[in-house]
């Protein structure tokens, strides 16, 4: 195509960076075997695309950028008088090709995130950055955790990764089931990343397309094992309400009140045939977690959910898989029972205020607000909404929660 205005290029590059960021990079890292190498390339390659583009944009971006980062990679390596101490670096399978893109590169590259030498939240927050190619700020926003204990996770991860010599592959079978928790994890994490983004749209495609294809891939690899199925079942459920979750002008619309004739059929048959499939087999975290996403799509309307089943749900997570996000879901639906004493679910949602996890978390202020306004306490209320507010960084959420206030006033 013919020349591109710079407003017009700077727009482009930008939706290649969110699309093409994490597929540049590992096949990147599968040539360089070091990450802050492929990293600086591959940041470099989006720089040349701003200077580059201008002339006309590529009808291949992702092909572009991917050639010109592994081509700054190369003449990297070969000045650089290490290239001997560095090969050794995130060997891969010698079988593998070395050229050109593969399809299950950025599972390569999950997998790497989630070895069991790095530490859980080291691991969720390297993945979070080189997978969805967040900024620090945005991993330590989804992470609950300040910007520079995001920083210090992700820097020793990757300092973690070069010392051990970490392999860059898809793991042999026996070693899967211990890989696998921690995979599906930060695949989760990375659909809510962004199911709800940080900044003025309330959802960034790129991040939950990007989680769906990386849990089908998983599916092919582990066609077996019960766990990623469910978690492509939940994100496939929750994919399917999109289009409901907003109004014509942009407003976040919640659950209870969404047009269910504007979910998209066909991704919610196929999410809870894998659900149902999962359930089947076993009774893991994520098959729970799918199996309340299945009761409220299969419900004829909000008000007819089977509030005492999915609380059931919420008590078997509770019990194999204890955390306080799990305690204050369990909390808010238990407030939706028929005959709930209100004034109970109240206080464990005071006492959910102690634990540091829950800290900056919108949603437990948010939840107190709902539950305070259902006790015609409104003074209360519209305090708990200001924490709600001050707290949240998604701007459709942000306004929703400034109109609940607002009805109180």
């Amino acid at each position: 195509m013919g020349g591109v205005g710079a407003r017009e290029v700077v727009r482009v590059v930008d939706e290649a960076h969110r699309e093409f960021w994490s597929t540049v990079l590992a096949s990147t890292v599968r040539l360089t075997r070091d990450i802050d190498l492929a990293e600086d390339c591959t940041q470099d390659a989006f720089v040349q695309a701003l200077r580059t583009w201008p002339d006309g944009v590529p009808t291949n971006p992702a092909g572009w950028l991917t050639t010109v980062a592994r081509r700054l990679a190369l003449d990297r390596l070969r000045r650089e008088t290490t290239l001997r101490r560095k090969l050794p670096l995130l060997i891969e399978d010698p079988a593998a090709p070395g050229d050109g893109e593969q399809p299950t590169d950025p599972l390569r590259l999950v997998f790497t995130c989630c070895h069991p030498a790095l530490a859980r939240d080291s691991q969720v927050a390297l993945t979070l950055r080189l997978i969805c190619g967040l900024t620090t700020r945005e991993v330590a926003a989804g992470l609950l955790i300040s910007e520079p204990t995001a920083a210090a996770r992700i820097t020793r991860a990757k300092k973690k990764i070069a010392a051990a010599g970490i392999p860059y592959r898809i793991p042999a079978d026996n070693e899967l089931p211990d890989r696998l928790d921690a995979v599906l994890t930060v695949v989760q994490l990375v659909y809510t990343a962004g199911h709800v983004a940080a900044g003025p749209e309330l959802t960034r495609a790129d991040l939950t397309g990007r989680a769906l294809e990386l849990a089908r891939l998983l599916v092919r690899l582990m066609p077996t094992e019960p766990e990623p199925q469910a978690l492509l079942g939940l994100l496939l459920m929750t994919q399917a309400r999109g289009d409901a979750r907003v109004t014509e002008d942009g407003e976040l619309v919640l659950l209870a009140d969404q047009d269910r004739s504007r979910w998209d059929a066909r991704l919610l048959a196929e999410g809870v045939s894998r659900a149902t499939a999962a359930l089947h087999e076993g009774r893991g975290r994520f098959a729970l977690q799918a199996a309340v996403a299945g009761l409220h799509v299969t419900a004829p309307s909000w008000e007819k959910t089977d509030w005492h089943q999915v609380v059931r749900m919420y008590d078997a997570m509770l019990l194999g898989w204890p955390s306080p996000i799990v305690a204050l879901n369990r909390a808010a639906a238990h407030s939706l029972v028929p005959g709930a004493d209100l004034d109970a679910v109240l206080t464990e949602l005071d006492a959910l205020g102690n634990e540091p996890a829950l800290k900056s978390y919108a949603y437990l202020p948010a939840a107190r607000a709902d539950i305070l306004a259902r006790l015609d306490r409104p003074t209360e209320a519209v305090k708990a909404y200001d924490e709600a507010i001050a707290l949240t960084v998604n701007e459709t959420e942000n306004r929703f929660l400034q109109r609940r206030r607002a009805a109180l006033l």
